[in-house]
C-alpha cells in the first residue's frame, strides 16, 4: 500500500511540473486521469500492478 501511494504522490508532483513549466494541458492531465483510471477497471490492471511492483523492486534493490 506505501508503494502505491508513493507512487501516486510522484506521478501527482510530475503532472504538476509538467502543467506549470513544460505547458502541458490541464484538459491533457484529467484525460491521462481518466486513462488510469480506466485502465484501473480493465483487465491489463493486474498485468500492470505486477510491472510496476516488479520495477519498484528492481529499484529497492539497488545499492549505492
Amino acid at each position: 500500500m506505501a508503494l502505491s501511494i508513493s507512487a501516486v504522490v510522484l506521478l501527482a508532483i510530475i503532472v504538476f511540473l509538467l502543467i506549470r513549466k513544460s505547458g502541458l494541458k490541464a484538459v491533457h492531465a484529467l484525460v491521462c486521469m481518466l486513462l488510469g483510471f480506466y485502465l484501473a477497471s480493465s483487465s491489463v490492471a493486474p498485468t500492470i500492478k505486477t510491472l510496476t511492483t516488479n520495477v519498484a523492486g528492481m529499484l529497492g534493490g539497488i545499492k549505492f
